[in-house]
């Protein structure tokens, strides 16, 4: 008798308020009637509060689910994608707080070393030093084949001088050492050109490296989504891998919830889904199941019996409509609890009370 007028006035209390968002577990049989006459003080509830209200409490204890529907506690979560730091520096600006919604690529945060815009200096100065070193070899090379070219001429007058008698032997010999030493030279300066061609190379590589760190000092947002944490504010010093802002990304929102196994092994991957938010009992968001765990979350690994084995219990992931959640993004919040509700048979329809319902 007493649990009866306990259920009573729960049933009255939740009629008043217009709805229920959380589930009520009864402590007498279903079968029994629950009975709840308003004070006089209170207006009288209207049937179609009575309606509802009849309704949830039967959705939450599973009444109207038919053979193949099965439902389980859960709650909402989101990919979490941590921002982070991958050089060390001091942050100069954090431009974003926690809850803010940002895009993809939008700049977060900053951060500021001075030793990095320095270095970048001095490879930028490098570059100009080799494409001077550069241009210098070129010119020689110039000097050197006009060198050698003249060299040849007295080399070939040389040949014919000496063939006739006119020159002695001796300055045959000159010539011809001049004409070697001219093509040496040559080589030498084509040697320089080539090295300073290593040079400018080398020295745009490391302009190339400092600009890619003075890139990523600047913090953008990988992905699209929500602001869940802020780690670090303006002005500290963050080492190489820190956490800076931790965002939700509200295109990869989720259900977990946990089965048996002898649900979970019917559980059909891509099948649909639904989801039932404690908060907002009236509206029924479409998913899909897009994970079943192959291991037993929190129960023996291995068993050996069969009646050990219809204990275990499997991680299921039902993922929410993306086309829902552009539409409804601003909506979306993590850690709300609910129902999930899955098929085990694909050729069961889902009753009126599971159709999908979204605000406008």
């Amino acid at each position: 008798m007493f649990g009866c007028r306990v259920a009573a006035i729960l049933v009255a209390a939740a009629v008043f308020a217009g709805g229920l968002s959380l589930p009520i577990r009864s402590p007498i049989p279903s079968s029994s009637r629950l009975l709840a006459a308003p004070s006089q003080a209170e207006p009288q509830p209207t049937a179609r509060l009575k309606t509802r209200f009849k309704r949830l409490i039967e959705r939450w204890r599973g009444r109207q689910l038919p053979e193949g529907i099965v439902k389980a506690n859960g709650r909402i979560e989101a990919t979490q994608v941590d921002v982070t730091a991958k050089y060390q520096g001091r942050l100069s600006a954090v431009t974003v707080n926690e809850g803010d919604n940002v895009t993809a690529g939008q700049v977060v945060a900053r951060i500021a070393s001075p030793e990095y815009e320095a270095q970048l200096r001095g490879a930028q100065a490098q570059v100009l030093k080799a494409k001077q070193a550069l241009a210098e070899a070129k010119a020689l090379i110039a000097q050197r084949k006009s060198d050698l070219s003249l060299a040849k001429l007295d080399f070939q007058r040389g040949e014919e001088l000496v063939g006739k008698g006119h020159i002695p032997r001796q300055a045959f010999d000159q010539r011809r050492n001049k004409l070697e030493s001219a093509e040496a030279a040559l080589g030498v300066a084509n040697a320089q050109q080539k090295q300073a061609e290593f040079a400018i190379k080398s020295a745009d590589a490391e302009v190339d490296r400092l600009e890619a760190i003075l890139v990523d000092l600047v913090l953008h947002a990988p992905r699209s989504g929500r602001v869940q944490y802020r780690l670090a504010r303006a002005g500290e010093v963050v080492s190489a891998g820190t956490r800076v802002l931790t965002i939700l990304d509200l295109n990869d929102v989720y259900m977990t919830i946990f089965l048996p196994a002898a649900q979970a092994g019917r559980v059909v991957i891509g099948d649909e889904a639904r989801i039932i938010l404690d908060p907002l009992p009236q509206y029924v968001v479409p998913a899909t199941v897009g994970f079943v765990a192959a291991d037993a979350q929190f129960t023996p690994k291995s068993v050996e019996t069969a009646e050990e084995r219809e204990k275990l219990m499997f991680r299921v992931k039902l993922q929410v409509d993306p086309d829902v959640l552009k539409t409804h993004y601003r909506r979306v919040k993590t850690g709300v609890r609910g129902l999930g509700f899955a098929r085990t048979s694909g050729t069961v329809e889902w009753p009126a009370d599971l159709q999908v319902k979204l605000p406008k």
